[in-house]
């Protein structure tokens, strides 16, 4: 059999690759070994660039920060936790601050309740030297929860379709339109207006002046030899 599959696949110009070496008898596959091999690296090349890298990212606050530096830092932090890393939040205490921890618990806290549903603590807030570090990760959970309760979410990313106007419909209480030959319900039909021609006698010629009523026609005048 080995010898037989190796002439067909030198007739073919093709490689003679052996695919289940364990098996009785070996498997094998008559391909392009060279193109298998070069499809394979761009295939793993893809999914390395498709590949997201999660670091750990770093942010540090000060007991006595401002609220506008406060601001601008959350708002960083939220932009790393969107973009998948995870977040390292460090509170520098200087001089006798590093008494006073409850300062730094407390920024902590603030930011945990700012970065709720988009972050979530890996571990409580813990003293390291004069440093107190809390680290934050993203909350997949969380935005997929909240995506399936946003309405204007259907589950492909795309807007809901707007159901029909039901002005369009006509309601069953309303009346037909005069004129038209159905009717709805017991509602009578509509009375065919007149004519203006049948509603007024039409007017005799100005030149033939009308006839009084007590006239005879000639018709009935008697004739000379009657009597």
């Amino acid at each position: 059999m080995l010898p037989e599959a190796l002439t067909i696949a030198r007739d073919l110009d093709l490689d003679l690759v052996e695919v289940a070496p364990g098996a009785n008898p070996p498997v094998c596959r008559i391909m392009d070994y060279g193109k298998f091999k070069f499809d394979a690296a761009q295939r793993a090349k893809e999914s390395r660039r498709k590949a997201v890298h999660v670091g750990i990212k770093e942010m540090k606050y000060r007991p006595k920060i401002g609220d506008g530096d406060f601001d601008t830092k959350t708002r960083q932090v939220a932009k790393f936790l969107e973009e998948g890393h995870k977040v390292k939040i460090t509170i520098m205490f200087r001089g006798r601050e590093v008494f006073h921890p409850e300062l730094g618990k407390k920024i902590l806290d603030r930011i945990a309740d700012q970065m709720d549903g988009m972050g979530k603590s890996e571990s409580v807030p813990r003293l390291d030297g004069r440093n107190m570090v809390m680290v934050l990760a993203p909350d997949k959970r969380a935005k997929q929860s909240a995506a399936s309760r946003d309405p204007g979410h259907n589950g492909n990313g795309s807007a809901p379709a707007s159901a029909p106007a039901s002005a369009s419909t006509p309601s069953a209480d309303a009346a037909p339109p005069a004129g038209t030959g159905s009717t709805t319900g017991t509602a009578e039909p509509a009375a065919t207006a007149a004519p203006p021609e049948a509603a007024a006698p039409a007017a005799a010629p100005p030149d033939e002046p009308a006839q009084p009523a007590g006239d005879v026609s000639p018709a009935q005048e008697p004739s000379e030899g009657e009597g």
